[in-house]
């Protein structure tokens, strides 16, 4: 379409430009045009990317659109809420998994075919639609946890801990069902080599052997589907942020999307790809301490 005189013109990313959105659609051409020039969106496309990784060298990841609050400032207020989900989702999830995973390695085939339907449900349920589970039971019906909302851990440790019980077991059921069969795969290979044979028949004791020996040897295995299904949490935590309306970096994509405010949603979007190259390092570095053959010379 071609813009007029009364017309401003569109973008072709999103729909409604950011002038436009923020605006509104009564203002004068001049208006859009000077609040482009400030966005840089009069300039060729190249030109804005190079402007854009300019200023984030420089710690400048610009302002919402909408409220003027740096971009900065709003991931700082509700990126420890997102860490704290992803972590303790991190936790609980290898708990669980890694003893799930041990024991269905230990007790037989029936425990196998269990882990296996486990890992299948895990798997294919919806995160979101288990979020809705747990509160319309353990929220609505029996009101055991908070249904919904956030309270500052300096405010209150105990409705802290409480309101995030539900948001972390929803975000965490498909990484039970990875880092269990994961490690009952590891575990059945490791327990039937010569070295763990040898342990047995020296009468060393099946529980050492297990958790001391065959377990620390299906280290490799476990910490890398640990470091993907924390990578996975991330973008999970966006639906489940929403679920629960809790303020971190989830709810803050979700509503900056919804209202094209473009600085804030690039902005998540630098803070997640940080956040999973981290990961990444961190189980690198993990090796090294599980595997010294792994570690560079």
């Amino acid at each position: 379409m071609v813009a007029t005189a009364n017309t401003p013109p569109r973008a072709s990313f999103v729909r409604g430009p950011p002038p436009r959105t923020v605006l509104g659609v009564n203002a004068t051409k001049e208006q859009y045009d000077a609040l482009r020039a400030a966005l840089h969106l009069d300039k060729p496309f190249v030109e804005q990317y190079w402007l854009y990784l300019r200023d984030i060298l420089h710690g400048d990841f610009g302002s919402s659109l909408f409220s003027g609050e740096s971009v900065l400032e709003v991931i700082e207020q509700r990126l420890p809420v997102t860490l704290t989900l992803v972590i303790g989702a991190t936790v609980l999830s290898t708990l669980v998994g890694v003893l799930l995973g041990v024991y269905s390695a230990t007790r037989g085939r029936f425990s196998r075919r269990l882990i296996d339907v486990v890992s299948l449900l895990g798997s294919a349920l919806p995160n979101f639609w288990l979020a809705l589970m747990l509160v319309s039971v353990f929220a609505v019906r029996f009101r055991i946890f908070p249904a919904t909302g956030y309270t500052p851990f300096a405010e209150s440790p105990g409705q802290w801990a409480a309101g995030l019980v539900l948001p972390v077991i929803a975000l965490s059921i498909g990484g039970v069902a990875l880092i269990s069969k994961i490690t009952r795969d590891a575990m059945l290979s490791t327990l039937a080599l010569d070295h763990i044979r040898t342990l047995r028949a020296s009468g060393v004791r099946p529980a050492s052997i297990v958790w001391k020996h065959a377990l620390r040897s299906c280290g490799l295995p476990v910490a890398t589907a640990v470091g993907l299904t924390m990578i996975a949490y991330i973008p999970g935590t966006i639906l489940v942020e929403n679920v629960f309306t809790l303020p971190g970096l989830g709810t803050t994509v979700t509503d900056a999307t919804n209202q094209h405010d473009l600085p804030v949603v690039q902005g998540v979007a630098i803070t997640f790809t940080v956040m999973v190259i981290v990961i990444n390092l961190l189980v690198d570095v993990l090796y090294s301490f599980l595997n010294p053959k792994v570690r560079v010379a």
